[in-house]
């Protein structure tokens, strides 16, 4: 899943407005920032497989420290601790932070295939398999991003022009950007190439957030 994940993080906003909507933006894909160094570093493995499934390129073989159960537990619990004693010291904004790193191994869970470990890389793995289907896949991740949004902008007022229009658009292209990411063709197996893609398009998109939030109240 990839833009779906951005639909935990516009509804956790909802309930404590207090938190940066560009701060959950990374939160949510917290684990999928930490999974992609992990492989360029030879600690995680995934192989790049031409349709390997409908939706996706990716075999993920080995990802016990960002992607099992035990490990997003173990992250989220890090970050409502970071959020709570070290940063800004409060408990609703700690626990926000820590049910949106945790959002992505729920969401992970419907359209991955099974390859999410409860523990360890010997444990039992689960997935439900929706990237098999692309179509359904990109419907799952448009209908909750905006059902998402609907409740940001209900829960939210605009301060300035931007702020009214800016977030509407924002999803919009990030709808877009998912037909690419679903349907889009083979683009070759170059893991450098697609961890830096990754990563640049999480940061720059939780920037977006970050601003277009700002321009909200």
């Amino acid at each position: 899943m990839f833009v779906g994940h951005y639909a935990a993080g516009l509804a956790l906003k909802t309930f404590e407005k207090r938190v940066s909507l560009g701060v959950l933006f990374l939160a949510v894909q917290f684990v999928d920032i930490l999974f992609f160094p992990l492989v360029l570093l030879g600690v995680e493995r995934m192989n790049v497989v031409e349709n390997f499934t409908q939706s996706t390129h990716f075999e993920l073989v080995y990802m016990p420290y960002t992607h099992s159960l035990l490990a997003s537990a173990f992250w989220s619990v890090a970050a409502y601790a970071l959020f709570r004693w070290v940063i800004v010291k409060n408990n609703s904004v700690a626990i926000v932070i820590g049910l949106a790193v945790f959002s992505h191994w729920i969401l992970d869970l419907i359209v991955h295939t099974p390859d999410l470990p409860l523990w360890s890389d010997a444990s039992l793995k689960l997935g439900f398999g929706l990237w098999n289907n692309a179509i359904a896949t990109y419907a799952l991740e448009a209908i909750i991003l905006v059902v998402a949004l609907w409740a940001y902008l209900r829960s939210t007022t605009a301060t300035t022009p931007i702020g009214k229009r800016g977030m509407v658009i924002f999803v919009v292209f990030l709808l877009l950007a998912n037909v690419a990411n679903v349907f889009g063709p083979y683009q070759g197996d170059s893991q450098l190439l697609i961890a830096v893609s990754a990563l640049v398009a999480y940061f720059l998109f939780a920037a977006v957030a970050f601003w277009l939030d700002s321009k909200r109240a």
